[in-house]
């Protein structure tokens, strides 16, 4: 095995993927399926956008007992999770000023809780079974970091809300919190957070990916395969020392 294959070697590590059957969720479980992992999908609607040889579960990961529960028996089956992606998330999009109670309430329990439900579990298997070492890779947002830029938003009515920026900080605080709380237990904890990412599938408005374009240094939306460079880095040897960091894929966005 070569230096570089080595230090970037995936090969049966145990994944698990949240929100595995997202536009994100579709690319992170092909990254590491074909680095040669075992990659455990979940999601709550398992039946779209599966990829052979990862093996899918329906999961509410607000349902912190359905959580523990799977967890449980992904390391009964496999012995081990090694990494952990904190993918699922949400957002809503009417207007603020008719924002709901319960669309704020669903986005902070699935970005926030659902997180956290998720995080908690993983340590607390890690110390039962007595694991050696793990990674844990949260998905956060460029929305995270700064305001979206309304103007842009002159044909697209899926506008960003003011709760999904929030969950999104604080998935980013999250994860330096318990990087900081869980490096003696040898689990490293980071973050990637990507900019707009074009959906083929659901396109973006014309005029809106047009004035993000040029918004932004690299003059495009991202596509979602760039995305798993970074997670593939965290996840691996590569990145040893690597704790407590977001990395922010944006285009250059967030540099002015």
């Amino acid at each position: 095995m070569s230096y570089i294959d080595k230090l970037f070697n995936l090969k049966d590590k145990v994944v698990v993927v949240t929100g595995a059957c997202g536009q994100l969720g579709y690319r992170i479980c092909e990254a590491f399926k074909n680095s040669g992992s075992v990659v455990i999908g979940t999601d709550m609607n398992i039946e779209n956008n599966k990829l052979d040889g990862v093996e899918y579960f329906l999961l509410d990961i607000t349902k912190k007992e359905d959580t523990q529960k799977l967890y449980k028996s992904v390391v009964d089956k496999y012995g081990s999770i090694d990494v952990l992606v904190n993918n699922a998330g949400v957002s809503t999009f009417e207007n603020f000023e008719e924002r709901p109670e319960g669309s704020f309430d669903w986005v902070m329990d699935v970005n926030l809780k659902g997180t956290f439900f998720g995080i908690q579990t993983y340590v607390n298997l890690f110390d039962e079974f007595r694991l050696k070492s793990g990674s844990i890779i949260n998905i956060g947002s460029i929305f995270g970091i700064v305001s979206p830029d309304f103007r842009n938003y002159t044909d697209l009515p899926r506008k960003n809300s003011e709760v999904y920026g929030a969950t999104k900080a604080g998935v980013i605080q999250m994860t330096k919190y318990f990087a900081v709380h869980l490096a003696e237990r040898n689990i490293r904890v980071n973050c990637v957070s990507p900019g707009g990412i074009f959906n083929p599938k659901n396109p973006q408005g014309e005029g809106f990916r047009e004035n993000y374009a040029f918004r932004t240094p690299m003059k495009r939306m991202a596509n979602d395969e760039e995305m798993v460079g970074a997670i593939l880095y965290l996840a691996s040897e590569a990145a040893s020392y690597t704790t407590g960091q977001n990395i922010t894929i944006d285009g250059g966005l967030s540099a002015w």
